[in-house]
């Protein structure tokens, strides 16, 4: 994902307890890449955990680890992810308790418009593709679940400054966070472990649970379990 740069003019955007603060995103080379965290709650400590289920494979060593430590988890899951890995889709589906499954997209293509590559991913290119994307995986969650997911994250992270209004308007949150903890499932365990378990109150973890052969994911694990430790609330993005 993108490292830090220059502020945006300032805009925010207020959805429920949850404050998307647009205008503290970050910008690299004209995309933006949103900012979410929690609103304050009665008792500091809310932490949200948010995994990305790009197409890949199922991490077991960080679904399990969730399940046995009752730590809920917001899963942004692929069309493609889900055609390709029905033991795992039938295990997150298992445990509705733990699990909530989120808009990440049919393809996994960046809503970014034009043509150059974003992280090596092809770009929708267009806001009729970028439409096509959204309401595509939107449509696979639905006939998995039941339900109509709220909330969307693009491939990448990253975003036309059009396609935020855009997708937007098709009745998504864009689900942006605040802590990167392992740049795309690129980073060695113990440097993502010291991220997550650095965890702020009201932070939004980003992570992926479609590596299972990187080191990355048991970061991810071990992380977790170093900061439910420490006794923050872990909470959904819907429950917040």
């Amino acid at each position: 994902m993108c490292s830090l740069c220059a502020p945006l003019s300032r805009r925010d955007f207020c959805a429920g307890a949850i404050i998307l603060p647009l205008a503290l995103g970050r910008e690299r080379h004209g995309l933006l890449e949103p900012v979410l965290r929690l609103a304050p709650g009665p008792a500091p400590g809310q932490v949200a955990v948010t995994l990305d289920a790009c197409p890949g494979h199922f991490d077991a060593r960080i679904a399990t680890m969730l399940v046995a430590r009752r730590i809920p988890a917001t899963i942004f899951i692929t069309e493609t992810w889900m055609r390709w890995n029905r033991d795992g889709l039938a295990y997150f589906l298992t445990h509705p308790d733990i699990f909530i499954l989120e808009n990440h997209g049919a393809l996994h293509l960046p809503p970014v418009l034009g043509s150059k590559p974003v992280y090596g991913l092809q770009p929708a290119g267009s806001l009729a593709a970028i439409r096509t994307e959204v309401l595509n995986g939107a449509a696979a969650i639905q006939a998995a679940t039941g339900r109509r997911p709220g909330w969307y994250r693009g491939a990448a992270g990253l975003y036309s400054p059009q396609a935020i209004p855009y997708i937007e308007s098709l009745g998504w949150r864009i689900a942006g966070y605040s802590l990167n903890s392992d740049a795309g499932a690129s980073l060695p365990a113990a440097t993502v472990a010291r991220r997550i378990a650095a965890a702020a109150d009201g932070d939004v973890i980003e992570g992926h649970i479609n590596q299972p052969r990187r080191a990355s994911g048991a970061g991810i694990a071990a992380g977790l379990a170093a900061l439910q430790a420490h006794g923050p609330h872990f909470t959904t993005l819907e429950a917040a």
